[in-house]
């Protein structure tokens, strides 16, 4: 068959439907595709809002907490000097280890809490008494060369009432008595002079000459284990800051101590690299406290660490609050964590490199909303980003799961009805096949009883049939034909009939066999003179139907 052949009525319609519903589905798919980007973006347009609402709201809780840190820092800048440490001491107790306060005053720094730092910008000026104080015991020790004298005179000068002069004689009488070989003499000297504790001697405090004098007396006894864990102790309380010292000489002490044991195990590296830390930027601080004017902050970096400090200065004193980076993480991203919560966001500090202070506020695939320096005075960077980026987007994909459903059972809608179309052409494409099956058997069955009557008549009307008998025997045949022609109408009619659902039907019981019987007697008449032979065998015993004998002859 033809290609155009194929495409008539009715295929032509399924083609046609075909076609509109391809064109239907691709728009469907393509509009769903437009609707879900649209839907996207103004999602993350509604994230966005929120976000810069957040930000907001989380930048106003900072400011406001600045604003409290330098209120109180100037309360404190104002208070009497008999109350100042213990106030100072409080309020820093509220912050984490990484922070501290510093209270300048003239020539003087205090740093609270006490021991937060290893070492000082500079040392507290420890006068040492009057060397005159100690000469003649010194004259007996070096002139004179009398050991036992010159120890006889420290010692009744270790008596004094004065902390200073006590101080130099047991340092002057340990060093005799190691001189003159008696090496537990000498270290209970050093003993009661590190009971003295911060009393200057010889620009030190007591307590740290001499216990760093004591380590290489400890190695001549050979007593190992006592030197170890001395000299541990030594470095451990250097390093958290047990004496005012400066760098110079904290560096020192601790050199001279690790040199007579590993120090490798000595304390945590982390918290000594905080101190350190802190105390670099109290030496920041202490090197421009001739600039700072009024209220200030500032983010530094000092030892390849952020520090924040904030300050107040009066005419009278500076303090000022400084903290590194676990500072800003623990206590100011904390002071800010119920806003945090409420807004459902996260934050992150960054400096004016861009280098972060804190974890990442969000991931590379989330929305970031960005404060600047500029936009809120803070010394950092602020980065704003939602703690629960799945959840912003939950409404989205709910939606988005309800119109792939929809569209999914669009498509399938589409697809059955296609599919419906299709089967009802096919159908309809059978019923005109065998419409025309019909038409041509029909028009067989018509051709054969009128060409018998047309030639009957054509012989009858030319009078070429002049006997008699011949006459009857047309007759007869003409009425047969006629009768089968009229049988073959009523069947037309008939189907027609049926067709509408029009055909009455006469249900009476019937016997089969005499059914058949009756069908066959009629073709026999109507084979009197042919070739052709019917036969019928039934059995003896048919149960009989109910129906109409007509249309079931008709059908046999």
């Amino acid at each position: 068959m033809a290609f155009s052949d194929w495409l008539r009525p009715p295929r032509h319609l399924a083609v046609l439907f075909l076609g509109v519903a391809l064109i239907l589905m691709a728009t469907l798919a393509w509009l769903g595709w437009r609707l879900f980007q649209q839907d996207r973006a103004l999602e993350r347009q509604r994230v966005q809002v929120r976000l810069e609402h957040a930000a907001d709201v989380v930048a106003a809780e900072l400011n406001r907490r600045f604003e409290d840190v330098e209120d109180r820092l100037a309360v404190l800048g104002e208070l009497p000097r008999s109350v100042l440490p213990d106030s100072a001491e409080q309020y820093a107790q509220m912050f984490c280890d990484d922070a501290a306060v510093l209270v300048l005053i003239e020539a003087e720094l205090a740093v609270y809490p006490s021991g937060r730092i290893p070492y000082y910008p500079v040392a507290d000026p420890l006068p040492d008494p009057d060397a005159r104080s100690f000469a003649r015991g010194e004259a007996l020790e070096f002139r004179v060369r009398d050991l036992v004298g010159a120890a006889s005179a420290y010692r009744r000068m270790a008596q004094s009432s004065d902390s200073a002069i006590r101080a130099g004689a047991l340092l002057r009488l340990a060093r005799v008595e190691r001189k003159a070989g008696r090496i537990e003499a000498a270290l209970q000297a050093y003993d009661s002079l590190a009971v003295l504790g911060s009393v200057a001697v010889n620009g030190l405090p007591a307590e740290l000459v001499a216990r760093q004098a004591r380590l290489p007396i400890l190695d001549r006894l050979r007593r190992a284990d006592e030197l170890k864990h001395q000299s541990a102790a030594l470095v451990r309380d250097l390093n958290a800051g047990r004496w005012r010292v400066t760098r110079a000489q904290h560096e020192f002490n601790v050199d001279a101590a690790c040199a007579w044991s590993d120090c490798t195990f000595v304390g945590d590296s982390t918290t000594l690299v905080t101190r350190r830390v802190l105390a670099a930027a109290a030496a920041w601080i202490w090197d421009r406290r001739a600039t700072l004017e009024g209220a200030g902050r500032e983010l530094i970096r000092l030892e390849e660490e952020p520090v924040l400090a904030v300050w107040h200065d009066t005419p009278e004193r500076t303090v000022a609050l400084i903290g590194g980076a676990t500072h800003l993480r623990e206590d100011w991203r904390a002071a800010v964590r119920p806003t945090l919560q409420d807004q459902r966001v996260s934050v992150a500090f960054a400096d004016v490199t861009g280098s972060l202070l804190t974890a990442p506020a969000a991931s590379g695939q989330d929305l970031l909303v960005t404060r600047t320096l500029a936009d809120t005075r803070f010394p950092w960077t602020l980065h704003v980003a939602s703690a629960d980026p799945l959840g912003d987007f939950a409404q989205l994909a709910e939606r988005r799961r309800l119109m792939l459903l929809g569209l999914a059972t669009l498509a399938v809608f589409i697809a059955v009805g296609l599919y419906g179309v299709l089967r009802g052409v096919t159908r309809e494409l059978e019923v005109a096949r065998l419409q025309s099956d019909f038409v041509a058997a029909v028009s067989h069955e018509f051709r054969t009883p009128l060409t018998s009557l047309r030639q009957l008549a054509e012989l009858l009307a030319s009078g070429r049939v002049t006997s008699d008998e011949r006459r009857a025997r047309y007759y007869g045949i003409l009425e047969r034909e006629s009768g089968r022609l009229h049988r073959l109408v009523e069947g037309l009619l008939d189907f027609g009939r049926m067709e509408a659902g029009a055909m009455e039907f006469t249900r009476e019981h019937l016997s089969p066999s005499d059914l058949a019987r009756s069908v066959v007697a009629e073709f026999e008449t109507e084979l009197g003179e042919s070739d052709h032979h019917v036969e019928m065998t039934s059995e003896p015993t048919v149960p009989a139907v109910r129906g109409d004998s007509e249309a079931l002859g008709r059908a046999v």
